[in-house]
């Protein structure tokens, strides 16, 4: 068995405000571990494991993951449901997450992954009416940037004022397109 180092220690958070998701008072912060070493909850090392077990909770993070990610054994891991600080500080992230948006977010750009798949499925079937399958490149068209649809290089914009004095200025605004390729060199040949 190996023997395990202690980072930090635990310690007390200060009191929640009325703005929090955490209940009001304090909240003493707990251990883990992780990779056979004794981490606070209140580390970034921890609060990064209490952010993964609430993307965890919200399906978002499989289990298996964030085993790999820490080293833990399917022992570590069930003890972990014994960890009453660990389970509190979780739920409270996951509130916070909810609360926030980040959860609505993170999920809805999972399914969006998903998006191109599906319209690639739509685009090949042979099946499917050829008005739905034209609606599927257009899409795909778009998903990807190319195309008559796609936004262009927006380069840069610059402005230059200059002032003159008395109340006088000048001012100009120029938009740059970013250049493309340089065209060869008339003495320049491609061999």
């Amino acid at each position: 068995m190996k023997a395990s180092k202690t980072i930090d220690r635990a310690v007390t958070s200060p009191s929640a405000d009325a703005t929090s998701v955490a209940a009001p008072g304090p909240v003493k912060v707990g251990t883990v571990a992780l990779r056979g070493v004794t981490v606070a909850l209140d580390t970034e090392v921890g609060q990064a494991f209490v952010i993964d077990c609430a993307r965890n909770t919200e399906g978002l993070t499989p289990e298996r993951e964030i085993k790999t990610k820490y080293r833990l054994s399917d022992r570590d891991w069930e003890r972990l449901a014994g960890n009453k600080p660990l389970l509190q500080a979780v739920r409270e992230e996951r509130e916070r997450r909810i609360a926030s948006g980040d959860a609505a977010r993170e999920a809805a750009q999972r399914h969006y992954a998903k998006a191109p798949t599906v319209l690639g499925d739509i685009l090949t079937d042979n099946l499917v009416s050829p008005r739905h399958r034209i609606e599927a490149a257009k899409e795909l068209r778009q998903v990807a940037g190319n195309g008559s649809d796609a936004k262009p290089g927006t380069g840069e914009k610059f402005i230059i004022t200059i002032n003159l004095g008395a109340d006088e200025t000048l001012h100009y605004e120029k938009l740059v397109a970013p250049l493309g390729p340089l065209p060869p060199d008339e003495g320049e040949r491609n061999e």
